[in-house]
């Protein structure tokens, strides 16, 4: 398992627009991704799942962590943080 934290940097957070673009750079990948908002201390949660990534609630400055389990862990993680 392979896994980062990083801060949205995203001035309205995570809402619908990048929660989807977030879901299909998470689901080009084999591996099982997972997102958590480390903020709020949330479980994790599926990150090729739309209604899982955007229940989450996670506003500008929040601490999350990518999590991933497969062969192309590190390049998801990586991908995904960016």
């Amino acid at each position: 398992m392979y896994s980062k934290t990083t801060i949205v940097k995203n001035a309205s957070g995570i809402h619908a627009r990048p929660a989807s673009l977030f879901v299909q750079k998470a689901s080009g990948f084999e591996s099982q991704i997972t997102v958590r908002n480390v903020t709020k201390d949330s479980d994790a949660k599926d990150a090729k799942s739309i209604l899982m990534v955007m229940s989450l609630a996670m506003a500008c400055g929040s601490e999350v962590e990518i999590s991933a389990e497969g062969p192309d862990e590190q390049a998801a993680v990586d991908a995904l943080v960016e």
